[in-house]
Formats: C-alpha cells, structure tokens, sequence
C-alpha cells in the first residue's frame, strides 16, 4: 500500500490460509488479506484519485465502468470463496487504511463469525420455475358468447369468463410455486424468495412461477437436484452450486 491508496474491501472471511485471490481486483491490484484474530477481510490498495466519493460517483453513473467494476469484484469475491467461507460485501465499499479495516473485524467480529459459520460447508443453488397457460388464444375464442348475443352482454360475459379463466390460472401457478418451494426447504438449511420476472425479460412464453435461491449442505446436494427433477407441472431451471453469497452478503457494511 502505497501512500495516498485506499482500502478496498470485497469480503470477511475467515483468517485460515495466505492466499487472498489470484485475480486482478477493481484497481488492477493484486488482492490481499488484513487479519484481524480468526478474522480476514479480502482487501485492495486502490488510488484515492480514482476511488475517492467524486471519482466513484461519475463511475456509478457510467453504466460501462459499473459493469466492468461489478464484474472485478465479484471475480475476487468468488475465487477467495473457493477455499474457504467468504462474506461478500456491496461493492465500492472503501476504508481510509487497513487500520480502519482492523476495527471494523474487531467491532463486528461476533456479526461476521455467525454469517461465516451460517454458510461453511453449504452452497447456493439457484431455481426458476414456469408454467404453461391453460388456454390458448384459439380455445379462449371458442369458449366465447357467440355474435348473436347482445352486443353489452356479450362483452360482460367475456370479461367475466376472462376474470374467472385468469384467476383459476393465477391459483393453479401459486399452488405450484408454493408446493415447489415448500419441498426444496425440506432439502435445504435456508431459502430466499426474489419477484417474479416478467416474460419480456425472461425471454420464455411461459410465466415465471418461482424466483428463488437456496442454501444446500454439500451433503444433500444430490437430494435437492432430484427434487427439481421430480417437479410436475411445471419447468424448472436450476444453475449452481454457486458461492451463497445470498446468504452471507454483508449488505450494512
């Protein structure tokens, strides 16, 4: 650390092992630990004149430096997760020194220690879940009144069927979503619920049902993938195991 840097901190992990991360952090520095009793933050000496409250407020509006400083950090977050429990922290999170960095484990050490020991030896596993429509556009016009009924009640009784084919669709999706989720907790220490994606943004005809993440002891993995293959009803998507970083994020730091 040079005069003039900064502190950068990406995560708390515990203090075992030397190596911080092998990849190049937000600076293009090589990331480093600040130990602190069975405490390690994973830090970075950055230049003050590039990470200091001016600098970093023209980056965060620059959706091209956003991106390519989310991607840095998250790299050095998830490789410093590979070996041992690592809590990540939001990014741009900046210290005058390691010193403040010192206290900051000290204060918090309690805080820190039970997130660690909440995800040590588990992994995060990400499901979605889609449901097709009962009805097609084409079944949906055969069901309707026919032309020879009056023009005013013929509208109401389309709306009305409308309402009522739309909310028995609604519920068919929410007892599937709720029998999905319920069962993968069986099978997992924790789970997290996120808001459904529009199909404008999933990019899939279908309609999202679940959005949600889990925490899975290395052990029950293979339990918990079966039960996504097992779903009926339903497609699922399932990505990971990944770091549980939903778990451990050290979101007030």
């Amino acid at each position: 650390m040079t005069p003039g840097d900064l502190t950068y901190l990406y995560a708390v992990r515990t203090a075992t092992g030397t190596e911080a991360s092998s990849v190049p952090g937000v600076d293009g520095e090589r990331p480093r630990l600040v130990v602190e009793g069975d405490l390690a933050a994973v830090v970075g000496s950055v230049g003050a004149s590039r990470f200091d409250e001016e600098a970093l407020a023209r980056d965060l509006e620059d959706l091209g430096r956003l991106e390519s400083l989310a991607r840095a950090h998250h790299a050095v977050v998830a490789e410093a997760a590979r070996t041992q429990p690592t809590a990540p922290v939001r990014l741009a999170t900046l210290y005058r020194d390691d010193e403040a960095v010192r206290r900051l484990l000290a204060d918090r050490a309690e805080e820190f220690t039970a997130i660690l020991e909440r995800i040590e030896g588990r992994w995060e596993w990400g499901v979605k879940a889609y449901v097709k429509p009962t009805t097609r556009p084409e079944e949906r016009e055969a069901g309707s009144p026919s032309a020879s009924d009056r023009p005013g009640t013929s509208y109401l009784l389309r709306r009305r069927a409308d309402r009522d084919r739309g909310e028995r669709e609604r519920e068919r999706a929410r007892t599937v979503a709720d029998d999905l989720h319920r069962t993968l907790r069986t099978h997992a220490a924790a789970g997290r619920l996120f808001p459904l994606q529009d199909a404008r943004l999933s990019g899939r005809a279908d309609e999202m049902v679940l959005n949600a993440t889990y925490l899975v002891d290395a052990g029950k993995e293979d339990g918990f993938r079966s039960t996504v293959d097992s779903v009926d009803g339903a497609t699922v998507e399932l990505t990971g195991p990944w770091p549980p970083f939903s778990f451990a994020s050290l979101e007030s730091t």
